[in-house]
């Protein structure tokens, strides 16, 4: 039976556009009937494992996402020595392991996400081909690994639409944050002006812009089946502790890149519930459906939080075997203690 541990987060994140649409703007979505601002879980879990956080933990551990393989393969071979009409065909056959070649490119179709030990094998298959002076052969193309040590592959796992012998499950599942209260985006009118210009003729402004912005109090939900994640590192239970680690360090104290420059509005949780069970898992985004209004919008979401999750208890039976949290409100809980809960 799995086990499954439940992230509850709640982020202040004062003005800012950590997360733009098309348009350039914040993103939003309507909940309860009323407007709220938006990251994307995409957003997210591209940030986390990116971290500083990540590559600190994990190390040797973290996969690569990219189109573009065959140029680097390419530009490898070239280094080496070989041609490059021989160095284009043998990249495009090593990156079409991956994925979709494009016509007339080196580039795959889509982000494929690699594995450290699948781009040693390819690195040591460019070295040899380089040293042998051929071409690969079917037997050298067998590059896929299952069970790879990526612990990030692992965590959100990967979908290879010409091998999917290969595809990885994710074995964490994580939501959309969402703002507990309404919004409203608003615009930055900005002007810069020229250090040069002494106002001699033209007293105005070099450059005029605009842009969006809005602040907002989030809550994040993160699910991870640790059960998978094992599996997904092939029973590396330490190595699953050490991906568990890093994601609640990352979760709760990395934001968003979006308009850092303008805005730096760079924030850990305020408050964090930390549950473990072999219970069906459930967001507590219910608890947010009326929303927070008010002057104490952080109390009052924790004590919504909170009171939802009893009330889940109340009716359905424990929802989990055990819970911890902490409080950046109230000063409550260890940091440290909460990343050993989870990875424990």
């Amino acid at each position: 039976m799995s086990k499954f541990i439940q992230l509850h987060l709640l982020t202040s994140y004062a003005p800012s556009n950590l997360n733009r649409d098309d348009l350039g703007r914040p993103k939003t979505a309507r909940m309860g009937g009323t407007e709220r601002l938006r990251v994307s879980s995409q957003s997210l879990k591209r940030h986390w494992r990116t971290s500083d956080v990540f590559e600190q933990t994990l190390g040797q551990h973290i996969g690569t996402r990219t189109k573009r393989l065959g140029v680097e393969v390419f530009n490898q071979l070239c280094e080496l020595g070989v041609s490059e009409k021989q160095a284009k065909t043998w990249a495009i056959a090593i990156a079409g392991v991956f994925g979709k070649g494009k016509k007339d490119s080196l580039e795959i179709e889509q982000l494929a996400h690699i594995s450290p030990e699948e781009l040693a094998a390819v690195d040591a298959l460019v070295k040899t081909l380089a040293a042998e002076n051929r071409v690969p052969e079917k037997e050298d193309l067998a590059l896929l690994r299952k069970n790879a040590a990526a612990a990030d592959i692992a965590m959100f796992g990967r979908m290879l639409a010409s091998s999917p012998e290969f595809n990885c499950e994710a074995a964490c599942q994580v939501a959309h944050a969402i703002s507990v209260h309404g919004v409203a985006v608003e615009e930055d009118y900005f002007t810069a002006v020229d250090d040069l210009n002494r106002g001699d003729s033209d007293l105005g402004a070099a450059h005029i812009g605009e842009a969006a912005f809005s602040a907002a109090l989030f809550y994040s939900y993160i699910c991870i089946d640790k059960e998978l994640l094992v599996s997904n590192l092939g029973g590396d239970i330490e190595l699953a502790n050490k991906a568990i680690t890093a994601l609640v360090e990352a979760a709760v104290k990395v934001s968003p890149k979006g308009k850092q420059n303008s805005f730096a509005s760079r924030a850990y949780a305020s408050y964090v519930l930390a549950e473990k069970g072999a219970q069906q898992p459930r967001s507590l985004s219910v608890a947010f459906l009326k929303p927070i209004i008010g002057e104490n919008q952080a109390e009052d979401a924790v004590q919504a939080l909170q009171r939802q999750a009893e009330n889940f208890d109340k009716v359905y039976g424990a929802c989990a075997d055990d819970r911890y949290s902490v409080n950046a409100l109230e000063g409550e809980g260890s940091f440290e203690q909460l990343k050993a809960f989870a990875a424990d």
